[in-house]
């Protein structure tokens, strides 16, 4: 009989962590996959309460990662796939976990410390034919995937210039703050252990590298990057001049210590014939403009953007969508993939527009060439 239902698992987000409530909250507006199994937090009591608040199993909150792919693997009814979304340091080895049990990976970002963890997860999962997502958010909004569509068709012409920038500022006072009771909001995100090499480029830069290659469909191939810690053990700032496979140049700023910019991510590309302009905080609407012409503005949910486009429009034109509808749009990608694929159908590439372990691999490089740029003085340094 044809499956329409996944079993999923998570990795991660207890009831007191925000982006693992996003997690949930996305997977559920697809109705295709049912929470069955989970580790929450490393946590007994944390873990134990958000299994029960979601109804499941008591034999299915598991104390560690290792054990829930190891039980679950063996179950007849084991979960389809995992949801990772535990800090950064535990991404690697759980993920390889599941990989070797044959249970396919849906993991956040940065996908792992090193390029090696990650191209090894990449051969564990070609290996076995596993799905593996890595979850680059922002590249399910629509009007990202309507500047994508526009820059495929060359309405802009051949890209020369690209500008991102995601600013924040709720870091600010951390700025030669050696007190820990009022370091509050950094948490775990600048301990290098849990967090690894870096923090502002890490969580949020690497928003920008996938978001841009996402809509150009270029590659970066080289940075020159400034990293600022203001006294902090990693990066708050971050400003890298970068250049793309086509010979390409730009500018990428990253930032948690921007006063007035709260979740500021803003992506612009020029090309010879035009410009697209994306702001993260209005994600319905796309800045569009053509040499010579005023700049219009483009509008989820209208007749003119591209039958992929409405496709994933959730709501009517006028009625703001967010970020719950970008995850939304991620999950809804990579488990409509999953289904067709535990259903022995033929996946086309259209299946797979979701972010990928290639993706997750190019962020992780990415990541790294900006730390050794700083280390050597800033300089121009190869992916």
């Amino acid at each position: 009989m044809k499956r329409t239902k996944l079993r999923y698992g998570m990795v991660g987000g207890d009831l007191n962590a925000f982006i693992g409530d996003v997690h949930r909250k996305a997977i559920a507006m697809n109705e295709n996959a049912c929470l069955a199994a989970g580790c929450f937090s490393r946590r007994e009591e944390a873990n134990k309460a958000t299994g029960e608040h979601y109804g499941l199993d008591p034999d299915r909150i598991y104390p560690d990662y290792e054990t829930m792919a190891e039980k679950e693997a063996e179950r007849e009814d084991g979960i389809d796939w995992v949801s990772i979304c535990a800090p950064n340091d535990a991404h690697y080895k759980a993920a390889k976990a599941f990989l070797s049990r044959g249970i396919h990976v849906y993991c956040e970002k940065p996908l792992t410390f090193t390029a090696e963890e990650a191209e090894e997860l990449k051969k564990i999962a070609d290996e076995k034919g596993l799905l593996f997502g890595v979850n680059y958010s922002h590249s399910g909004n629509v009007m990202v995937k309507e500047a994508r569509s526009l820059v495929r068709e060359g309405v802009i012409g051949e890209i020369i210039n690209i500008n991102g920038e995601y600013l924040q500022e709720y870091l600010v006072d951390d700025i030669g703050n050696t007190d820990k009771e009022m370091l509050q909001l950094s948490s775990w995100r600048k301990d290098p252990k849990v967090s690894g090499g870096s923090n502002c480029v890490g969580d949020i830069g690497s928003h920008i590298e996938h978001t841009v290659s996402y809509i150009t469909g270029l590659t970066l191939k080289r940075v020159c990057a400034m990293l600022d810690t203001y006294g902090q053990p990693l990066d708050l700032n971050a400003n890298i001049l970068v250049e793309f496979d086509n010979g390409c140049h730009g500018v990428f700023a990253s930032s948690q210590v921007c006063v007035g910019h709260m979740n500021g991510l803003v992506v612009r590309i020029f090309g010879t014939k035009g410009a697209i302009e994306w702001v993260q905080e209005t994600p319905n609407t796309l800045s569009l403009t053509l040499k010579g012409q005023p700049t219009q503005t483009l509008n989820r949910g209208m007749g003119y953007v591209h039958p992929e486009t409405q496709a994933l429009e959730r709501l009517p034109f006028g009625h703001p969508e967010g970020l719950y509808e970008a995850f939304a749009n991620m999950y809804r990608a990579f488990t409509e993939a999953l289904l067709k694929k535990v259903n022995g159908e033929t996946l086309t590439e259209k299946d797979l527009d979701f972010p990928s372990v290639e993706d997750g691999i190019r962020g992780v490089k990415f990541i790294h060439a900006c730390l050794k740029s700083q280390e050597n003085g800033s300089v121009w340094t190869d992916l």
